[in-house]
């Protein structure tokens, strides 16, 4: 009966690509996927068989700043004492607690969580009789597990930098899931930095470079890819003329606070480096991935990152100009 049930799957399928062609539109990456009998019957088999897989295919981060910023003390002051807190740990025995609604968010809560874990001598017996526990923890790991740890210099901290240089002024606000109609009825699936033309745009994290060029929604774009694979970051909207650091190619590894480019207002366009955006701004979204089907498909994870912004504020990299003919600029190292 399992074969049968399969055997007419691949029929129906193949049937449906004679008949049809489907174009299917990614996300920021806009990869163009034409289905025909040839190609595209394993890539829907594929599609489909992936939902039979155990791991994560959404998340709502909803975590507050200032949840974010207490638990990141208590893990950087607690590290090398008689007990070092993880500060993933407090935050999923947080969002259990509230059901992922941060508004109720109070530091006594926390407090109450870290006194009873360093009692205890772990989370495991706290947690053991929270239903949704390891979900948040696996999800919050994979968005938050390299943003502290031992630096280069050899003390601990903070890793990660903001997307926009040292001393250079920006403002955001809430804005991810409103409406975006070019092209087509969609959602906004990052963050809008609002800035002037030409700041110095800084790798939030070390990664590979994974897409690199135009697309005519986030025209000159760069995705880099965290090294666990996990995290996407995804910088759009990059200066006309000359977008990029020079140098830059897929598949190089760039360190976390090194210059990739420079904040413009290009994109909204079919033909290459045209200004077709209102305001000069970065567009910032972090894809997270927890299977190789999430990548360029339609089952992308895009989160929040407006409060992620608001804590990367704590770290940012200082710049200066290293090319005065070109106007390039370098972090201080």
């Amino acid at each position: 009966m399992t074969f049968f049930k399969t055997y007419m799957k691949r029929i129906l399928f193949s049937s449906l690509a004679v008949a049809l062609s489907v174009i299917i539109t990614v996300n920021h990456t806009f990869k163009t996927v034409q289905v025909s009998t040839n190609q595209n019957v394993p890539y829907i088999w594929e599609e489909l068989e992936t939902e039979k897989k155990d791991f994560i295919k959404w998340i709502d981060f909803n975590v507050c700043f200032d949840a974010l910023d207490a638990a990141y003390r208590l893990d950087v002051n607690s590290y090398e004492t008689e007990y070092h807190y993880n500060w993933i740990e407090l935050l999923a025995l947080l969002a259990c607690k509230y059901g992922n609604d941060f508004d109720k968010y109070t530091k006594k809560d926390l407090d109450s969580f870290a006194k009873q874990i360093k009692e205890a001598g772990g989370v495991s017996g706290i947690a053991q009789n929270m239903k949704y526990y390891d979900y948040y923890y696996e999800a919050y790991s994979a968005i938050l597990c390299e943003f502290l740890g031992v630096r280069e210099d050899g003390t601990y901290g903070m890793k990660v930098f903001l997307p926009i240089a040292n001393k250079y002024s920006f403002s955001h606000y809430k804005d991810f899931g409103s409406s975006r109609s070019y092209g087509f009825s969609r959602t906004h699936l990052g963050n809008d930095l609002m800035g002037s033309i030409g700041t110095p745009i800084i790798a939030v994290e070390t990664g590979t470079i994974f897409h690199i060029g135009w697309n005519q929604y986030g025209g000159w774009r760069l995705g880099i890819r965290s090294l666990d694979g996990k995290r996407y970051y995804y910088y759009a909207h990059l200066r006309k003329n000359h977008p990029y650091v020079p140098g830059l190619e897929e598949g190089m590894t760039i360190n976390a606070g090194d210059v990739i480019g420079y904040l413009g207002m290009t994109g909204y366009s079919i033909k290459e480096n045209v200004n077709n955006i209102n305001v000069p701004h970065l567009h910032f979204g972090m894809q997270v991935i927890f299977d190789e089907s999430q990548v360029d498909s339609s089952k992308e994870i895009w989160i929040d990152v407006y409060n992620i912004v608001e804590f990367l504020k704590k770290n940012r990299s200082s710049v200066y100009m290293s090319n005065s003919e070109t106007k390039d600029y370098s972090r201080v190292k």
